[in-house]
């Protein structure tokens, strides 16, 4: 246990709460809030695996589940949001939010959802084969059980106010593109900056295109880091990986990146005519076919860089009229 815990100033705890995933862990953050208890900011995803940590971290640091007081997530993504519901049965404690990240999860595990559905659908419709087509459903509606229970008692906070956690007064910052509604949290004085996964070490954030989501998350992502890299901040901590301190080098390398890798994209689709699942295999290979967490990562990630890439005038996309089921977009370099 002691190896998943590490203590900074101000008696704050990061938490590698466990992940069944190549990320390996997530971040969460206790902050002490004196004799009321703690608050502590995104409690992972819901598994008997991640149960029993957080059970053993409390008994081992002598913690009552009712020191915990309030319960803040940065964004609705499952590894995130996942056990703030069980928590909150543990606890009595609030669940904080933003508005934005509340309809989201409400569109995608609340009762009655049609979002698998849906993004199925588009998937296929982008070309991912029939045959995967089942086990992206199955994918998607598995995680229900891993963002459950839902909080009861859900408080919203936004972009542009201030919040009170671990006895600091946060500016509270939105970032966009990753997640709709994703927060960060800032300290002036300290020039710490909770980053949730906006701006991460090592790794590029995945863009979360969805339909009926934000038409050009990549734009929205990139528009948000230039916003943020005004920010003088001294440490970041962040959702995955460790907390660093090049934030203003780091939000640089994911520009270039997103820059680079539309170049990319529009190298591989050459003087063909694709679909975004054939460009995707070609620049992440075919061996996402059997890994399909990472399939609907890369394919997504896929579709908002054409996305951009349409939008400034790099390609564009061809809209097939067919039966259903078959495919209906392909793209083509201008």
């Amino acid at each position: 246990m002691n190896d998943r815990i590490t203590e900074w100033d101000g008696g704050w705890l990061q938490v590698k709460v466990p992940l069944p995933y190549s990320l390996k862990w997530v971040n969460a953050y206790l902050l002490p809030e004196g004799e009321a208890g703690w608050t502590v900011i995104d409690p992972g995803l819901r598994l008997e695996e991640t149960e029993a940590f957080w059970e053993e971290l409390m008994r081992s640091r002598n913690l009552a589940w009712t020191s915990i007081t309030s319960i803040v997530v940065t964004h609705h993504h499952p590894d995130h949001y996942g056990m703030a519901g069980w928590f909150q049965e543990r606890t009595g404690a609030p669940v904080w939010m933003s508005p934005v990240a509340l309809r989201n999860v409400r569109r995608l595990w609340g009762e009655g959802e049609t979002f698998s559905d849906e993004l199925t659908a588009a998937l296929l419709c982008h070309g991912l084969p029939a045959e995967l087509g089942e086990a992206m459903h199955g994918h998607l509606a598995g995680f229900r059980e891993k963002v459950s229970p839902h909080p009861r008692e859900v408080r919203l906070v936004s972009p542009g106010e201030t919040f009170v956690m671990g006895g600091i007064e946060w500016e509270v910052h939105g970032g966009e593109g990753h997640a709709p509604g994703h927060l960060l949290f800032y300290d002036r004085t300290s020039r710490r900056l909770l980053g949730g996964d906006q701006v991460l070490p090592d790794i590029s954030p995945n863009i979360g295109w969805m339909p009926g989501g934000d038409p050009d998350p990549l734009l929205s992502f990139l528009d948000s880091l230039r916003r943020l890299r005004s920010l003088e901040v001294g440490i970041l901590f962040p959702g995955h990986r460790n907390p660093y301190s090049r934030y203003r080098e780091r939000i640089d390398e994911l520009l270039d990146h997103h820059v680079r890798r539309m170049n990319k994209m529009a190298e591989l689709i050459g003087d063909g005519e694709l679909t975004a699942f054939e460009v995707c295999e070609l620049l992440f290979g075919a061996k996402l076919r059997s890994n399909t967490h990472n399939l609907r990562f890369a394919l997504a990630e896929t579709i908002a860089h054409l996305v951009r890439m349409e939008a400034e005038g790099m390609i564009v996309r061809i809209v097939h009229e067919g039966a259903p089921g078959e495919v209906a977009e392909r793209w083509r370099r201008q």
